[in-house]
């Protein structure tokens, strides 16, 4: 089992795990919204008027989907992972933003914020971090 979780982890390197991380976490927030019978969560009247939120659940899972199939693709070509990893995350924040300025959702702000702090920051670090910037660990004395 630890080899096969150490070949895994060699694999996907330090990107791939966190796009591994960051689909898996979109697919489960997407079938959250499509498997509820809640039509209208507050804050997100802007998007609700365009479309079901089931719609705008299936988003969620379809990004994330994509974002964890770029975990397999050499850096450079995972870029797609990390964009469709930041698409719901930035439309959602942008709905809750505008539901705070026209008074319509109060919570608006802090929630945006939640969004840009917790998700697109987190996804633009992620997505900067190349594989090679941490040193390899020092050999243990007496292995050779």
């Amino acid at each position: 089992m630890r080899a096969a979780v150490r070949r895994l982890r060699q694999q996907l390197g330090r990107r791939g795990i966190a796009l591994v991380l960051l689909g898996t976490g979109k697919v489960c927030y997407g079938l959250g919204f499509l498997l509820t019978s809640d039509p209208q969560p507050p804050g997100l009247e802007a998007l609700t008027r365009w479309a079901d939120i089931r719609c705008w659940s299936s988003i969620w899972v379809a990004c994330g989907v994509v974002t964890f199939g770029s975990a397999w693709l050499r850096i450079g070509r995972d870029r797609w992972g990390f964009i469709a990893a930041m698409v719901p995350p930035f439309v959602w924040g942008a709905a809750f933003l505008w539901g705070a300025l026209t008074g319509e959702f109060a919570r608006g702000v802090a929630t945006f914020g939640w969004y840009a702090t917790s998700h697109i920051g987190m996804i633009l670090w992620a997505s900067a971090v190349p594989e090679y910037s941490v040193p390899h660990p020092a050999p243990r004395r007496g292995t050779r």
